[in-house]
């Protein structure tokens, strides 16, 4: 799994970022709950936001690994930043492999530029793990789509100005679309307030008669689903490799901590315990980052085990994070359960990991899936 020149030299410029721009705002932006756009327009200068935007667009057109290390990186910074530009991506990439050429010459170059920022409106309340359940529906009249319905936990859902919508056109059919975020009928619901990822504004989204040309359909009627779960395999490789980059930060704090922190005259890392307890966070760390990579290559080969590789990949890393940050928390003692110490935003982060983009239990279904049927 080693890296080559030009990925080692990715890998280093967006620590150093994650490391000299977003680390020192990230308690800030955590308390305040709101997102460091000025970290977003960083992201911009470095062309991330393009990542997953082919070159002709102006876009980086990172290959999947690249985009594993990127992901990584960024949410050793902070996850709610690596989050909101893994959604955007999830956007132009919807964009970039099912929209015809006029619709790419229309979002994708201001997309690479960082505005408008991308929204991914999948779920809804009584559609999380089952999509297929959705109730917003997207009425044909003429030359226009007449949508109405609600979307629920929309990362940059206050920030985006343009959403890849998926909507009922038929009971049996879901369709993918485009919708600017300042089109009639089109209104943001509040801030959810959350257990971790707070810089991160994730609303609802209401439709109420929103009319959008046909010109925004991004799929055939009825191909939408199949779409949505394509581009998700991806996503769960990025969750995958930003829950390695979450752990390897509490690991990297708490080794920091351990061989400064003395009690009874010499420092906690002289302790066996914890020494194996750093052991198994290393091997944790190490076991996710593991994964993620081999995914992203499977991905990059388009390989049939992509799938079930993405899915082992998401499940093991984002579990691993929660038991790495609890560890660091633990290590920390009194201290961890304070907010002086970032690891108790870092566990409150880990958490959301194993819920997004499939929760650990569909990653196993998905699994036993691909195993026995």
């Amino acid at each position: 799994m080693e890296l080559n020149s030009e990925q080692q030299a990715i890998r280093d410029l967006v620590h150093e970022f994650a490391v000299e721009e977003i680390q020192p705002i990230a308690r800030e932006a955590d308390e305040t709950e709101q997102f460091p756009e000025e970290i977003w327009d960083g992201l911009s200068d470095l062309d991330l936001t393009g990542l997953t935007v082919p070159e002709q667009y102006g876009g980086f057109d990172a290959d999947p690994v690249t985009y594993s290390i990127v992901n990584e990186q960024l949410a050793y910074g902070m996850l709610a930043v690596a989050t909101a530009l893994s959604v955007h991506c999830l956007a132009t990439s919807c964009i970039a492999a099912f929209g015809s050429d006029e619709q790419k010459e229309r979002w994708l170059p201001e997309m690479v530029a960082g505005r408008p920022v991308g929204a991914f409106a999948l779920s809804e309340t009584s559609a999380g793990s089952n999509p297929a359940q959705m109730q917003t529906t997207a009425e044909r009249e003429g030359d226009t789509y007449v949508i109405n319905g609600d979307k629920q936990w929309i990362t940059n859902g206050e920030r985006s100005g343009v959403i890849i919508l998926f909507a009922k056109t038929a009971p049996a059919e879901i369709t993918q679309f485009v919708v600017p975020s300042d089109a009639d009928g089109l209104s943001v619901g509040k801030k959810e307030d959350k257990l971790g990822l707070r810089a991160s504004d994730t609303t609802s989204l209401s439709f109420d008669d929103v009319r959008i040309p046909v010109e925004n359909r991004l799929t055939d009627e009825g191909d939408g689903l199949s779409a949505a779960l394509s581009i998700l395999t991806g996503g769960r490789i990025a969750i995958a490799s930003q829950a390695v980059g979450l752990a390897q930060s509490a690991l990297d704090q708490t080794i920091e901590y351990v061989t400064e922190r003395e009690q009874f005259g010499s420092p906690l890392s002289d302790i066996q315990a914890v020494r194996h307890k750093i052991a198994d966070m290393h091997a944790t760390t190490q076991t996710g980052r593991m994964l993620a990579r081999d995914a992203a290559q499977n991905k990059k080969m388009e390989s049939p085990e992509t799938s079930i590789a993405a899915s082992t990949a998401k499940y093991r890393a984002s579990e691993g994070a929660m038991d790495v940050t609890n560890e660091a928390v633990q290590l920390h003692g009194g201290y961890g359960y304070t907010t002086d110490f970032d690891v108790e935003r870092l566990y409150r982060d880990a958490k959301i990991t194993t819920i997004y983009e499939g929760t650990t239990q569909i990653q196993k279904t998905i699994i036993a899936r691909e195993l026995l049927d």
